[in-house]
């Protein structure tokens, strides 16, 4: 891939995974699930979407856990780092944590998913939408 055509670029925290994106994200959201917040670390995750073809890979590989029947979680095996989410439905698709960006300020999410786990103490100032499961869920 040519330096032009890198858009975005992230990784894990010891850098040992590294990725570049092709294009921005077709969708971004924060994301409120219970596994999210334990997976993650934060009662609240920034997840962007991209076609697989669109992020390019160097370093090591991500190690995947499987969180449910249809869902991979990839995270680096040296320094734990939370980078992916796939959905096994949705093959031509990855979902990355806006996080792992090198520039996290590139990238703003524009809708709130599973808000039915949100902490009551968290308050989001914004009037993006809000679903209480995932998007497609209502």
């Amino acid at each position: 891939m040519s330096e032009d055509a890198v858009v975005l670029s992230g990784g894990c925290l010891c850098g040992r995974t590294r990725y570049q994106a092709t294009a921005m994200p077709f969708a971004s959201d924060y994301c409120h699930c219970r596994q999210c917040q334990v997976g993650v670390g934060s009662v609240i995750t920034q997840w962007m979407d991209f076609k697989v073809e669109q992020v390019v890979w160097s370093g090591g590989p991500l190690k995947e856990f499987a969180s449910s029947d249809k869902v991979r979680r990839g995270f680096c095996p040296d320094c734990g780092s939370s980078i992916t989410y796939r959905h096994l439905d949705h093959g031509e698709y990855i979902t990355m944590s806006v996080a792992s960006l090198d520039n996290p300020e590139l990238v703003s999410p524009d809708y709130h998913i599973y808000t039915e786990s949100q902490v009551s103490w968290l308050k989001v100032a914004d009037e993006h939408p809000r679903y209480a499961k995932g998007r497609s869920d209502g």
